[in-house]
């Protein structure tokens, strides 16, 4: 299965003022496609090259590191361009999600602590992600490129917290990129589409 790097749904200043154009092609077009050229040679020739790339990730959690290591990151920015959008964020949440928000996490508001301080608190490079987890919506962050595939999840939204997703534009601020990118910038109805599908 050959894999490529998508180009981003939106143009590179579309994010302005919350998120730089220099920091979407720095982020895009070479952190994503140095995941991308590392990972292409690993699983050329191996039982991974005909795998989809979320069992790519699954089997090389534990049988390969420096695949996984590659290939997690590579998955997580698939979806990480997708879950913003110009003019996103705010309150109104498409179709069933709100309500188990509501459901199993307390609230909008005490989903958006949560999920903020699941990112504020990851020490080092890693995520934080709402995740589809035994049918319970879960909060939780992971460490580089781990997320809730490899924790018996589904992962429905998840934020980068390496520096390279905000240190132009934020410096050592992450706790002020989370609140800009969970208010500004997510894309409720892609975050809907995979809870759907993963309902």
């Amino acid at each position: 299965m050959a894999f490529s790097l998508p180009e981003l749904p939106y143009a590179y200043d579309a994010l302005n003022p919350h998120m730089s154009a220099e920091t979407l092609e720095f982020h895009h077009d070479k952190h994503h496609k140095a995941y991308l050229d590392a990972m292409t040679p690993m699983i050329e020739g191996t039982e991974y090259a005909s795998m989809p790339i979320e069992e790519i990730v699954k089997k090389s959690y534990s049988d390969n590191p420096k695949l996984f290591n590659q290939a997690g990151q590579y998955y997580n920015h698939l979806h990480f361009w997708n879950w913003m959008k110009p003019n996103g964020g705010g309150r109104s949440l498409p179709g069933q999600l709100e309500q188990q928000i509501n459901s199993d996490l307390g609230s909008f508001d005490e989903f958006r602590t949560k999920f903020i301080d699941a990112g504020k608190t990851q020490f080092g490079s890693g995520w934080a992600w709402l995740a589809l987890k035994d049918g319970k919506l879960v909060v939780m962050n992971s460490p580089n490129g781990e997320n809730p595939l490899v924790h018996g999840g589904v992962p429905l939204l998840g934020v980068d917290v390496w520096e390279h997703s905000y240190y132009i534009d934020y410096r050592n601020l992450r706790p002020k990129y989370l609140e800009t990118w969970f208010d500004n910038l997510i894309n409720w109805d892609y975050v809907a589409e995979l809870y759907e599908k993963a309902r």
